[in-house]
């Protein structure tokens, strides 16, 4: 695997976090009103705790956003170009690590269905499901739980 370093995102980063979540091939068709409207903005990214992987190159990878009140994990994405390379766990294993020096005991992921069996393989645990709520999801999305120990 190349040269990944996870860094504190700041507000330079939030249009390339934006525009890396709405050129997500994850959510297209049925799936893209989810993202139309994202958009990380400064203040996003100063309450909440984001996090960007980037390779040698200083290139974007990929990023996480953890909300730690009520902890969740809100938004997880990896570059199209970086998928299957391992950014992903290395961006959880770096998000529950965050979890346990803020003293958080798990984190909620609310996935995109697509992404459940990651999460699943990354060591999320099932708890239920989130009903649609449209019009913004029209579709039902499981709800998953990290232990962070």
């Amino acid at each position: 695997m190349e040269q990944v370093t996870i860094t504190r995102a700041s507000d330079k980063d939030a249009q390339q976090l934006t525009c890396l979540c709405q050129a997500s091939s994850s959510y297209q068709g049925v799936y893209a009103e989810a993202i139309s409207t994202v958009e990380l903005t400064a203040g996003y990214i100063a309450e909440h705790l984001v996090f960007r992987a980037v390779d040698q190159d200083a290139g974007l990878l990929g990023f996480y956003s953890l909300i730690r009140e009520p902890p969740e994990l809100d938004m997880l994405f990896v570059a199209d170009e970086a998928q299957g390379r391992g950014v992903g766990r290395l961006l959880v294993d770096h998000m529950i690590e965050q979890s346990r020096q803020i003293g958080l005991t798990g984190v909620r992921v609310v996935s995109h269905p697509p992404a459940e069996g990651f999460y699943r393989r990354v060591g999320a645990r099932r708890i239920g499901t989130v009903p649609a709520n449209p019009p913004v999801t029209t579709w039902e999305r499981p709800e998953l739980w990290f232990m962070v120990t």
